[in-house]
């Protein structure tokens, strides 16, 4: 691999822009004189002087005060020189130093980018801690984004599938379980990075991170980590092996995409991870293997956008997630699972809370699998199951509570699978009755209560 990229120009590169000095020496004095102004002024005012008295008369002592203040303004006069030189031998040294600081990382950058591509893995190992250490040590926000990117880069590479341990391609074997190392070696130096608190030196939070299109067959670990600020993104990115952990991450202020990834092995996990304000995407992912977890999780401002997700097979888990808390009338979470569809797999909702936001499986098609939301709360989601598709599979939402009867199922269809609202709390749900038809199709079962004429 090869880069002729250098580092990003930073603002702080830019030619150093100075006044003249004598520009500078007379608007200084100006403001000086201005002050002393100022001072005089408001020491009268002050003082409640309304009369200066004055006398056609110099005596001694009158004249050796002025001898004073006149050495005082030219002592004064030079002071204000000296600071106003100082001042700018002080940034123009700051400017060199940076400068001298810079042409120092693009030369260990371009050292660093030569190893990443050279056809031996060692050399390539020590090229990847070689560009993260320059991360750690960048003068500035800008260059220390470039050594990011270019780790990025790296992932986003095609590499050769492994051959397997055939002893006719043994050396091919190895080589990929050594690049393979490099890749993984990547991975954890990014986990290790976010999960360093953003006040100290060799922090990454608040950097873009662009995995697009990489394959996860490591592990991923950004236990802790706070994601505040900057942009994430896995779109694309495929989930096939090893642990990828977001637990107990913190999402703030950012927008973190997983648009297009697919999960196809592997334990994915963001329990007891914390969304507020922030954009997290999964639509159009594909859940097809392994193991995807959102338990415990508090969501509460921003959006979490599930549209278009396919869950086919694997396990998914929401159990035990608060969707917003936010009582404001515009406020809280937005939580769209709208076309998503669910044909395979188990995906569990269990005693998750829906309260107060802008939820919605409007348009979602359950033909497959099981989906269980018992024990779940659902208070306030007006637009929650509208347009929904029952066509097969299971699903559950035994002990459910609609704890207003607002949630509606308006022009929901019910055509095949199980349905069960068995031990269901709350009003019914509106429209819910109306979807389901009369009599009541035996796929379908709801509390008694429901249909009673008073209920």
């Amino acid at each position: 691999m090869t880069d002729s990229r250098g580092p990003r120009s930073a603002p702080q590169d830019r030619e150093l822009r100075l006044w003249k000095i004598g520009r500078a020496l007379t608007v200084t004095f100006a403001v000086a004189v201005l002050a002393a102004g100022s001072v005089f002024y408001s020491l009268v005012a002050l003082l409640d002087i309304r009369k200066i008295d004055s006398t056609a008369k110099l005596d001694a002592n009158t004249l050796f005060d002025l001898v004073k203040l006149s050495f005082g303004v030219v002592a004064g006069a030079g002071a204000l020189v000296a600071l106003v030189v100082a001042y700018r031998r002080q940034r123009v040294d700051e400017a060199g130093a940076h400068r001298d600081a810079t042409r120092l990382h693009t030369e260990r950058f371009t050292t660093a980018v030569s190893q990443i591509g050279d056809a031996s893995p060692a050399v390539r190992l020590g090229g990847v801690h070689a560009l993260a250490g320059l991360a750690d040590d960048a003068p500035d926000g800008s260059l220390r984004q470039t050594c990011i990117d270019v780790l990025c880069a790296y992932l986003q590479l095609p590499f050769i599938p492994d051959p397997g341990a055939d002893p006719a391609h043994q050396e091919e074997h190895h080589r990929y379980l050594a690049l393979r190392k490099v890749r993984h070696t990547v991975l954890r130096l990014i986990g290790d990075h976010y999960r360093r608190p953003q006040e100290t030196q060799r922090s990454w939070q608040g950097c873009d991170l662009d995995l697009t299109g990489v394959t996860v067959d490591g592990d991923l670990n950004f236990n802790g980590a706070t994601l505040a600020g900057g942009t994430v993104s896995f779109d694309g990115a495929v989930f096939n092996g090893g642990a990828v952990s977001f637990d107990g991450a913190v999402f703030n202020d950012g927008a973190v995409s997983f648009d297009g990834a697919v999960f196809n092995g592997g334990t994915v996990s963001f329990d007891r991870a914390a969304f507020c304000g922030s954009e997290v995407s999964f639509n159009r992912a594909e859940f097809s293997a392994g193991t995807v977890s959102f338990r415990g999780a508090k969501c509460w401002d921003g959006e979490m956008s599930f549209s278009g997700a396919v869950f086919s097979a694997g396990t998914v888990s929401f159990a035990d997630v608060v969707f917003s808390c936010d009582k404001r009338p515009f406020g809280g979470i937005k939580v769209s699972f709208g076309g998503a569809v669910f044909s395979g797999g188990e995906v569990s909702f269990h005693s998750a809370a829906f309260s107060h936001g802008r939820e919605s499986f409007g348009g979602a098609v359950f033909s497959g699998g099981a989906v269980s939301f018992s024990h779940t709360v659902f208070h306030g989601g007006r637009e929650l199951f509208r347009h929904a598709v029952f066509s097969g599979g299971e699903v559950s939402f035994h002990s459910a509570e609609f704890s207003r009867g607002r949630e509606s199922f308006g022009g929901a269809v019910f055509s095949g699978g199980t349905v069960s609202f068995n031990e269901a709390r709350g009003p019914a749900p509106d429209g819910l009755l109306v979807a389901v038809g009369t009599p009541v199709p035996a796929t379908v079962t709801l509390p008694l209560i429901w249909l009673s004429p008073n209920p």
